[in-house]
C-alpha cells in the first residue's frame, strides 16, 4: 500500500513555525492582515472563506471578510481593490473566485498589486515565477511542493506528468517542476493516449475535475501520486480525482482526498500572507536607511 501523504499533519507544522512568526512580527508592531473578498453567495466559496478565517484566527493573522451582493458592479469590486491596495495594513487581498457573469475575472486579477497578491495569480507574478523567480506563488501548487520536500521526495531527474492546464493548479505547478529539475508533461482534454502518459510518471499530479478519473490501472507501480481533486460522487461523499482505493495498491506515495493537498492549500496562503507582512518590515527598514 501507498505511504500516505499527510496534508493535515504537514499543515500543522507549517502553521506551527507561522505562528512562531506572527508572534516576532506583532513585537515588531506588525499583524498581517488578510483581506478575502466574497461576491455573491456560492456555497462553496462560503465554506472556503470560512475555513481560510478560521485558521487565519488560530495562527494570529487579522482576517477581514468582505462580502459583496450578486448584483454588485465589476467597477465598485475595483475601486474597492484600489483602496486595499494603498492600505498599508493590508499585506494580502484574496478574491474568491467564482465571480458572478458581469465581472471579468481576468481584469480583477490584474487589479491587485502583485505585493498584496497571495493567490500568485498576477500576470507579473506568473511571469516571475516562469523565469524561476518566483514572488508569488499560487497555493496549490506551493503546497504540494512543500510534500515533496517535508517526505525528501526527489524531482530532479523525474518524469512528472500533470493532468489537467488550469492557470490555478496545472500551469504554475509544471513551472515549480521545471525549477526543480524536473521533466514535465502536462496532459488535458485534448492529449492522445493520455494513460499511456500517465503510466510513464514518476510523479503524477492529477487537476482535472472529474470523480475517480484515475485508476491503478493508470499508475506506474511506486509513483508518487497527488490527488488535487475536490468532488462528490453519487452518494454526496468527498471524493478526488483519484481512485484511491485502486491507486493505493499501486502507487509508492498518494496524497488522500480529504486531509491532502486541501490543507495545505490552506496553509499555504497563510504562509504567503506572512511572507508579505515579513517584506513590508524590510522595505520598512530600507526606507529608513535612504532617508
Amino acid at each position: 500500500m501507498a505511504v500516505k501523504l499527510d496534508g493535515k499533519k504537514l499543515a500543522t507544522k507549517v502553521k506551527q513555525d507561522l505562528e512562531q512568526k506572527v508572534s516576532n512580527l506583532k513585537q515588531k508592531g506588525i499583524t498581517p492582515k488578510l483581506v478575502v473578498i466574497l461576491v455573491g453567495s456560492d456555497e462553496a466559496s462560503q465554506v472556503y472563506v470560512r475555513n481560510k478565517h478560521r485558521v487565519a484566527q488560530q495562527i494570529g493573522i487579522e482576517t477581514q471578510d468582505i462580502r459583496l451582493p450578486e448584483n454588485t458592479a465589476e467597477i465598485e469590486l475595483l475601486q474597492l481593490i484600489s483602496k486595499l491596495n494603498a492600505d498599508d495594513t493590508v499585506h494580502g487581498i484574496l478574491v474568491q473566485l467564482p465571480l458572478p457573469k458581469q465581472i471579468d475575472a481576468e481584469q480583477i486579477t490584474d487589479a491587485i498589486a502583485p505585493a498584496k497578491d497571495v493567490d500568485g495569480f498576477h500576470p507579473q507574478n506568473v511571469g516571475h515565477l516562469f523565469m524561476n523567480d518566483p514572488r508569488s506563488l499560487p497555493c496549490t501548487p506551493a503546497g504540494i511542493l512543500r510534500f515533496f520536500q517535508e517526505y525528501h521526495l526527489p524531482l530532479a531527474g523525474k518524469h512528472a506528468v500533470i493532468v489537467g492546464r488550469s492557470n490555478i493548479v496545472g500551469r504554475p505547478m509544471a513551472a515549480l517542476l521545471l525549477n526543480h529539475d524536473a521533466t514535465v508533461t502536462i496532459t488535458h482534454s485534448k492529449t492522445k493516449n493520455l494513460r499511456q502518459l500517465t503510466r510513464q510518471a514518476d510523479i503524477l499530479i492529477v487537476a482535472i475535475g472529474k470523480a475517480d478519473f484515475i485508476t491503478g490501472v493508470d499508475v506506474k507501480p511506486g509513483a508518487v501520486v497527488i490527488d488535487v481533486g475536490m468532488n462528490r460522487n453519487a452518494a454526496g461523499k468527498l471524493v478526488g480525482d483519484v481512485a484511491q482505493a485502486s491507486v493505493d495498491q499501486v502507487a509508492g506515495f498518494l496524497t488522500p482526498v480529504p486531509g491532502g493537498v486541501g490543507p495545505m492549500t490552506i496553509a499555504m496562503l497563510m504562509e504567503q500572507t506572512v511572507k508579505f507582512a515579513e517584506r513590508s518590515v524590510n522595505c520598512g527598514r530600507k526606507n529608513v536607511s535612504n532617508s
